[in-house]
C-alpha cells in the first residue's frame, strides 16, 4: 500500500523519546532521505486541537471511553492526511506514539481491552502499522522526575505512579508480543547511546 518507512516511537513519560526523534531526524536529513517528524496526538491542525483538548485539566476528567474516542480520532485524520501522503511518496516517517500508546494507555492501563483497542487503532488508520517500533523502557518514578524539572505536568502525566508502571508492563508485554518490531531500548542509559542503537537498527532497515 505504501513504499515508505513507518518508524514510531513510544515510552513512557520523561522517556527521551523526543530527543531521540530529533537526532534521528537531522541524521537522515543529513543524508539527503526524504524524512518527517510528526506526533500523536497531533500532526494535523485538527490533532493538535484535539492534542490541546487531551492533556486539558478537567474538574471532571473525561472517562476513558471518551478519552480513546479523541485519541483515535486524531489518529486517523493524521494517516489520512499526514502519514499516508509521506509513505506513498517514499519518505521514512518518524512518528512520536501510534498504535501501541494506545493499547498500553487505554486498553490495557484503563481496561478497555487490549483486542478491542487494537482492531479499532487498525481500523481507523486503514490498516496502517508502523515497519519499526523502539520502546524507551524507564522505571516511571524517573520519567516523572525528569518530566517535573523540564516543564511541569500534564494532565496524562499527573495520573498516579501506579498508572505509569502499569502502562511500563504493558510496554514490557507488547515488546514480548511483538520482537520482530518492537525494539527496546534502554532510557537510562546516556542519550548518545539510546541514540546509537537506534540509529543502529534502522540503518540495516534501510540498508
Amino acid at each position: 500500500m505504501a513504499e515508505g518507512i513507518l518508524i514510531s516511537f513510544e515510552g513512557g513519560e520523561g522517556a527521551g523519546k523526543t530527543t531521540l526523534i530529533e537526532g534521528i531526524f537531522r541524521h537522515l536529513y543529513s543524508l539527503k532521505r526524504h524524512v518527517i517528524k510528526t506526533r500523536e496526538p497531533g500532526g494535523t491542525p485538527f490533532g493538535e486541537k484535539v492534542r490541546a483538548l487531551l492533556l486539558s485539566d478537567f474538574e471532571t476528567p473525561p472517562s476513558p471511553y471518551a478519552e480513546l474516542a479523541l485519541f483515535l480520532a486524531s489518529r486517523a485524520e493524521h494517516v489520512a492526511q499526514v502519514i499516508l501522503p509521506a509513505l506513498e511518496k517514499g519518505m521514512v516517517v518518524l512518528c512520536d506514539r501510534f498504535h501501541d500508546s494506545s493499547i498500553a494507555y487505554q486498553g490495557i492501563a484503563r481496561g478497555l481491552g487490549k483486542k478491542e483497542v487494537e482492531e479499532m487503532s487498525l481500523f481507523l488508520s486503514q490498516g496502517l502499522e508502523p515497519c519499526l517500533t523502539f520502546y524507551l523502557d524507564i522505571d516511571p518514578s524517573i520519567g516523572l522526575q525528569r518530566v517535573a524539572k523540564s516543564r511541569g505536568h500534564d494532565r496524562m502525566e499527573q495520573e498516579g505512579l501506579a498508572f505509569h508502571r502499569k502502562i511500563r508492563e504493558a510496554y514490557l508485554e507488547l515488546v514480548k508480543e511483538s520482537p520482530d518490531r518492537m525494539i527496546r531500548l534502554d532510557a537510562t542509559l546516556p542519550k548518545e547511546r539510546v541514540y546509537q542503537e537506534a540509529m543502529g537498527h534502522i540503518a540495516k532497515m534501510l540498508g
